[in-house]
């Protein structure tokens, strides 16, 4: 994958945007999810989709497009000003509290598009395409949090900052786990200051069998793509529930304008589904400077 005189013009373009798409039902979540999105379940102290956007934040993202749906309203008021309940503290002296409060409308400019039917993840970052404009981008899904001194997303800015090539994020997973991620064929391809972390994608197989995976490395939920995508995403047919998957844009991408993986730096926590989201409790509670150790010391208390 040499690089192109498209991709040394677009790497000195900056990754200003990122798209979230949260319009899913959350079914795997009922009853919970019956009046309240999934993104607003709460990880610990704070909704799911608030770690993500604060990711993106100190990612250096600007303006966060959330592609939402019917029911989504919570996610719109939660990042609103909210100068009632900012007054309300101030005015009982919780100063603190009330600058935690105001620090979530200021973190970044956001705006929101609809995805009026459920098409799949590639229809949604299509629907976000006007406000996207011609620029990379950043994709972000927010049941897969990614918290730490090095976002993912940053990574990957990284390396499109220095190729002009979009990458995604990879990580290793058992074997007998494929099927439950999108996988993806790479060969080698080390550069400074990535080394061999970085990975030229040849293919990326959706969800296959163990036998038949090309490789152990699943996509984690994190991208940083060029605006071709959206020509992808627009020649992609629909597949399995008539849904446009954005696996399959990935691949035209790969094939005509070349696509990293890169194994990112960190540890992931799907809060997709009910165990995983147990987990991501567990261990970012672990995590908490302010109880992770009376916690940690109750765990190991605990007869199972």
């Amino acid at each position: 994958m040499a690089e192109t005189t498209q991709g040394k013009s677009a790497a000195g373009r900056k990754v200003r945007k990122a798209v979230l798409p949260a319009a899913g039902l959350g079914t795997r979540f009922l009853p919970a999810t019956k009046a309240q999105p999934k993104e607003m379940l709460t990880v610990v102290d704070k909704p799911q989709i608030q770690y993500v956007v604060e990711e993106c934040a100190v990612s250096g993202i600007e303006h966060i497009i959330i592609v939402t749906g019917k029911g989504k309203n919570a996610i719109e008021d939660h990042f609103d000003y909210s100068p009632t309940l900012e007054r309300f503290l101030e005015e009982r002296g919780k100063i603190e509290q009330a600058a935690m409060v105001r620090k979530i409308s200021d973190m970044v400019q956001v705006s929101y598009t609809r995805q009026k039917e459920p098409l799949g993840l590639g229809h949604a970052v299509l629907v976000a395409r006007d406000l996207v404009g011609d620029e990379p981008f950043a994709v972000l899904l927010g049941d897969v949090l990614i918290p730490g001194p090095n976002p993912a997303t940053k990574q990957l800015i990284d390396v499109y900052a220095a190729t002009g090539v979009g990458a995604i994020a990879v990580e290793e997973v058992p074997k007998e786990r494929t099927h439950l991620y999108g996988v993806i064929d790479g060969e080698s391809a080390p550069q400074p200051p990535f080394g061999a972390r970085l990975l030229r994608i040849r293919d990326v197989v959706e969800k296959p069998k163990p036998e038949n995976a090309p490789s152990n490395l699943a996509i984690t939920g994190r991208y940083v793509l060029p605006p071709q995508i959206f020509d992808c995403l627009a020649r992609t047919k629909p597949g399995a529930g008539n849904e446009i998957q954005l696996t399959d844009a990935l691949r035209i991408l790969a094939q005509e304008d070349g696509l990293w993986a890169y194994i990112y730096d960190g540890a992931s926590y799907d809060a997709g589904d009910k165990l995983g989201f147990l987990k991501a409790t567990v261990e970012i509670a672990l995590q908490n400077p302010e109880f992770g150790g009376e916690f940690r010391e109750y765990l190991k208390g605990l007869n199972f």
